[in-house]
Formats: structure tokens, C-alpha cells, sequence
């Protein structure tokens, strides 16, 4: 009889956390959906692998909030490519996520501690 392993399962985000992480890597620097996707990888240590099922439509939801600005530029691979920049909005939006992140994630390991 063969021993399967399960693959390991993938980290589900939050509702409203990719607009968080999203908002903090393109306060960064501007840049294009795929690299936010890299960014957003690297940044977790591998953790987080955002889907561009997932990125696009957040892209949008963003920019049709004000939130972030989208512009078409070639990329430095000579390609066309829509590059996403951070709003007054979004900084401000930014703000308020991050703030709303640190109490709910202290809250979560108040919970967590042991009795």
C-alpha cells in the first residue's frame, strides 16, 4: 500500500488582507501586476503566492476605489504593461488598514497565549 503525502495546504488570506498587502508593496515603488505578485511572495518568505486570478481582480477593485492609479508603460523588457502607482487615498486607506491589521492581529495572539 503506498503512503501519500498531502501537499502542504496554502495560507488563505483574510478577507481584505491582499488589499492591505497590495497597498503596502506599491507604497514601496510602482509596479506592474506581476511583479506585485513577486514582491508580495518574496516579502512573505514564499508564503504568500498571490494567483493572478486573485491580483487582478483586487487591482481593479483598488483602482475603482481611487486607491491606487494604473498607467500603461513599457517595462523594462520592452514590454507594454500596466503599471500601478499608491493615491493620497490610497496612503490614507493604507493607514487605516494597517492600523485596523495591528488590532486585530493582537487581539488574535491575546486569544492565542496560553491560559
Amino acid at each position: 500500500m503506498s503512503k501519500r503525502t498531502a501537499a502542504p495546504a496554502k495560507p488563505d488570506l483574510l478577507q481584505g488582507t491582499l488589499d492591505l498587502l497590495i497597498l503596502r508593496a506599491l507604497q514601496l515603488e510602482p509596479m506592474h501586476g506581476f511583479g506585485l505578485s513577486q514582491r508580495l511572495r518574496e516579502r512573505s518568505g514564499e508564503v504568500f503566492q498571490v494567483e493572478m486570478g486573485s491580483l487582478y481582480p483586487a487591482l481593479c477593485r483598488l483602482e475603482a476605489q481611487g486607491w491606487i492609479r494604473g498607467a500603461w508603460a513599457t517595462t523594462e523588457n520592452n514590454r507594454r504593461a500596466r503599471i500601478y502607482s499608491l493615491t493620497a487615498a490610497g496612503r490614507r486607506q493604507l493607514e487605516e488598514e494597517t492600523a485596523r491589521w495591528v488590532r486585530l492581529s493582537q487581539a488574535v495572539n491575546l486569544v492565542l497565549q496560553p491560559a
